[in-house]
């Protein structure tokens, strides 16, 4: 398996092809076949990477609905018949074929779990391929995601505590903005976790007495 890493200025997120190896790859019709992560454009490079190595797009992946990340979906389709899977079922008025927490979707040569971590935004799901997570938003290196309240906080936590940190072993995370790390590293030295923890306890705690 190869990966090819592009970084997309308009929105300052990382895009993410994933294409079979030659040897290991090539089915019985000679096809090599490719899928994508979080497309927050398409452009000259990525059609470059898809053409140069003659893969078949079998499938195009969504972290989350945020528009750096989904920007260049309609152009893809426009040049491409793929299927977009994602927890939304219509991003930017595009059908994609539904994934739920749990669930392992078989793309070609490719297995991609799907681990639903909300908080930064409803759909936020992490998608595990091999030895790596591409987290989207909710873990990246150092931070977690950003949430709009400490509901949506204490519910991204929880999932990631419970779903992603959790995993045995380690793991490398490529995330949706800044540079790749591993779930080790975010283990022990994530300051976003660190930063929850601490505000956590420094929380009043009331005792509820019914007066009678």
């Amino acid at each position: 398996m190869k990966l090819f890493f592009h970084y997309c200025h308009q929105g300052f997120s990382n895009c993410y092809i994933l294409g079979t190896d030659f040897e290991e790859g090539t089915n019985k019709t000679g096809a090599r076949n490719a899928i994508i992560i979080d497309p927050g454009v398409m452009d000259g490079t990525i059609l470059n990477i898809i053409e140069k190595h003659d893969y078949t797009l079998r499938g195009v992946f969504i972290t989350h609905n945020h528009r750096s990340h989904v920007q260049g979906l309609r152009a893809i389709r426009r040049i491409y018949d793929v299927a977009i899977y994602a927890v939304n079922h219509v991003i930017l008025d595009q059908r994609t074929i539904m994934v739920r927490d749990g669930e392992t979707v078989t793309v070609g040569e490719f297995n991609i779990e799907v681990i639903s971590v909300p908080g930064h935004s409803a759909d936020s799901a992490v998608f595990k391929i091999e030895h790596m997570l591409f987290t989207g938003d909710a873990l990246t290196a150092g931070l977690v995601g950003g949430t709009a309240s400490s509901y949506g906080s204490e519910v991204q936590m929880r999932a990631l505590r419970s779903k992603i940190l959790s995993i045995p072993g380690n793991f490398v995370i490529m995330p949706g903005h800044g540079p790749p790390s591993s779930l080790e590293a975010e283990r022990r030295f994530n300051v976003g976790i660190q930063h929850f923890e601490q505000h956590k306890k420094a929380r009043p705690t009331f005792n509820l007495e019914i007066m009678g």
